[in-house]
């Protein structure tokens, strides 16, 4: 077996990307902190064709050379915008019919792999911050909490991990159904 150059890899061009139909499922950053963990979120979302990033409250924006760092160019690809409130944002998204997801330890949460997309239903996935989380007036006002299966002595995983674990999920979930 050999590796693949990159050059060798079947790529989409910027301009092919922002054309191509995207996956239903959109990315709503709360509060992040880590300058890298935005770019990485940005990074994954290039990788699986989400719609938007909605970047909220403290959670820095392009350009910024440590977001550019993990994100290689994908700020240049996936559609994004700030929003100031997270949960005015999460008000009209539900105004378009968008289910509004949080990644969450919360009573009565479902858990990822229990979880199944409904075709034709575009999904909102809001991250929280990385020491408080999902802020509660967003988890008390989303349509679903979805709960990360953990099985070791840690209580939680770092946000770009935890993003990169939940869309890939939905996605071949999306994708195979």
């Amino acid at each position: 077996m050999r590796k693949l150059k990159n050059s060798e890899l079947d790529r989409l061009s910027v301009e092919d990307f922002k054309e191509v139909k995207k996956t239903p499922l959109i990315i709503i950053l709360d509060n992040i902190r880590s300058l890298n963990n935005i770019g990485s979120v940005f990074r994954t979302s290039d990788a699986f064709l989400i719609e938007k990033i909605y970047l909220c409250g403290i959670t820095a924006t392009p350009p910024h050379k440590d977001i550019h760092k993990t994100a290689l160019g994908s700020t240049e690809t996936v559609a994004w915008e700030y929003v100031e409130n997270t949960l005015n944002l999460i008000e009209k998204l539900k105004q378009d019919n968008i289910q509004i997801v949080s990644i969450e330890q919360a009573e009565n949460a479902t858990m990822l792999n229990h979880f199944t997309p409904e075709k034709n239903t575009t999904y909102a996935l809001v991250f929280g911050n990385e020491v408080k989380g999902v802020a509660q007036n967003i988890v008390s006002n989303s349509d679903v909490v979805l709960e990360i299966p953990q099985f070791g002595t840690k209580h939680s995983l770092n946000i770009s991990v935890s993003c990169g674990v939940v869309v890939w999920d939905l996605f071949s979930k999306l994708t195979t159904n």
